[in-house]
């Protein structure tokens, strides 16, 4: 799939992502060019209200982010390129968990388990199983998974305290390129072109960024109403 992008549509960014300032344009387009859908408005309104879930459920991504990372390099010690990127992403993530656990210890929020949203799954359960297949897979669907959360970091950034638009914007720029690890090494792990199973899987995001969603997370959809009212337990 092409990511190429007009110099119209870099441009164009910055009126939807005031963060696109801070970060590398054409990083930025080709990132948002890339997925299928921008976050909803309505997200991002729920999470400025629930930022205490955000936090504590970013952090656990993170260290999502560096499991996914080394339980490649377990499965698939056989392929160099793979070691050494999924080895210097995972040191990378844990330090972002270590940022993100600060915030939170900071800000005088528990650090707690929290039921994982329903968007990775949905994705993963479309995987192959075949051993090549799989791979090719899963490295679609974490360029995804990095793509999408570095567009919300652009999306939610401007809206946040100084100290966490700071932090975010510092998170895009240093992720903005991450998805594009993954998707040469799944090109370059087929043995057919990629495009058909991105299209894929891209299908599955839109779905779940788009749709009703009765869950808050970094990665859950459109709010439902029950996650609207003003009695939406802070628990949850």
């Amino acid at each position: 799939m092409s990511s190429e992008v007009s110099s119209t549509e870099t441009s164009d960014l910055s009126v939807t992502y005031s963060a696109a300032k801070d970060v590398d344009p054409k990083d930025l387009a080709e990132l948002i060019s890339f997925l299928p859908c921008e976050t909803p408005d309505a997200w991002v309104e729920v999470a400025l209200q629930r930022q205490d879930i955000l936090l504590i459920n970013h952090a656990y991504l993170e260290k999502c982010a560096a499991r996914t990372a080394l339980n490649m390099m377990f499965t698939y010690p056989d392929k160099p390129d793979l070691q050494r990127k999924m080895s210097r992403l995972a040191r990378e993530e844990l330090v972002h968990y270590e940022q993100v656990i600060k915030i939170i210890n900071k800000r005088g929020l528990t650090y707690r388990g929290l039921k994982p949203s329903r968007y990775a799954g949905l994705m993963n359960v479309e995987i192959r199983k075949p051993s090549d297949e799989r791979l090719t897979d899963s490295l679609i669907v974490g360029a995804l998974i990095e793509a999408r959360s570095c567009e919300r970091f652009a999306k939610i950034a401007p809206h946040l305290d100084p100290e966490l638009t700071k932090f975010y914007t510092s998170l895009l720029r240093s992720e903005a390129r991450h998805y594009k690890d993954y998707l040469t090494l799944a090109q370059g792990y087929s043995k057919t072109p990629i495009d058909d199973r991105i299209k894929h899987f891209c299908a599955i995001e839109k779905q779940a960024i788009e749709s009703e969603d009765d869950q808050f997370r970094f990665h859950s959809g459109v709010p439902s109403e029950k996650l609207t009212r003003p009695a939406y337990p802070k628990d949850s």
